[in-house]
């Protein structure tokens, strides 16, 4: 079975444009999601899916610097992004993250994958039932069901968002759910705005500018310095129908 990661990314992002090439310690958002992907046991490839639009042609270039595949298709319909970006990369399974993703955790990853590879369901994901921090999304979908996804969703929140069909229909496909052992849903590490960005510079510093940080260091780091989440507590996360 070939696993292969996909991360979406766009310079398009309406709260922070251009995000995904900011500076996080020393080096571009992007970069470090892309290095810690490449942490994650299991997979077999990794992927940029980005747009066609010219202002993606600097994640394209950055591709290249990172010698990581580029692929680039539809802007908004993300779900034929995901899928065409899957038939070039001949994936049976794909693993989705999001380039707004610079802490992505390669064990909780490799965790979701894992469980994936021995129960054999359609889908596998953290998301559904929220207990890990934001920034930490992993999901895995065989390339059959995000087929029938990519024919099948009608809605435009469903081809923006890629896998809502999926996990909206589980009479159709087999879903499981990973939940950690404890809810720390609470936490914010995903990159969406200006205060976010502040919060995870902050973290980057204060771990040294490298990306190899975990998560659960991480926590120890928040409980011993709670006032660092103040910086992106309040920050309200965009319904589906929002794009």
């Amino acid at each position: 079975m070939k696993i292969v990661v996909i991360i979406q990314a766009r310079m398009g992002s309406t709260r922070l444009p251009g995000k995904v090439m900011r500076d996080l310690g020393g080096d571009t958002v992007l970069a470090r999601v892309v290095q810690r992907v490449r942490r994650i046991g299991l997979i077999d490839h990794v992927v940029i899916a980005t747009t066609k639009d010219r202002r993606d042609d600097i994640i394209a270039n950055e591709c290249q610097r990172l010698d990581v595949d580029c692929f680039r298709g539809e802007e908004l319909n993300v779900l034929d992004r995901y899928y065409q970006a899957a038939q070039v990369a001949r994936a049976d399974a794909i693993v989705r993250i999001t380039s707004d993703c610079p802490l992505i955790e390669p064990e909780v990853s490799e965790k979701i994958i894992q469980v994936f590879l021995d129960r054999k369901p359609d889908y596998v994901s953290n998301t559904l039932t929220r207990s890990y921090p934001r920034g930490l999304d992993t999901e895995i979908v065989t390339s059959e069901a995000l087929c029938r996804a990519w024919r099948e969703a009608k809605r435009d929140y469903q081809r923006v968002h890629v896998t809502p069909y999926i996990y909206e229909n589980p009479e159709l496909f087999v879903i499981e759910q990973i939940v950690n052992e404890s809810d720390c849903s609470e936490y914010r590490w995903t990159l969406d705005t200006a205060e976010d960005l502040a919060f995870l510079r902050t973290v980057y510093e204060r771990m040294g500018e490298f990306d190899q940080i975990y998560w659960r260091d991480l926590l120890e780091l928040l409980e011993r310095e709670p006032e660092l989440t103040e910086l992106n507590s309040h920050i309200r996360m965009k319904a589906l129908h929002e794009g």
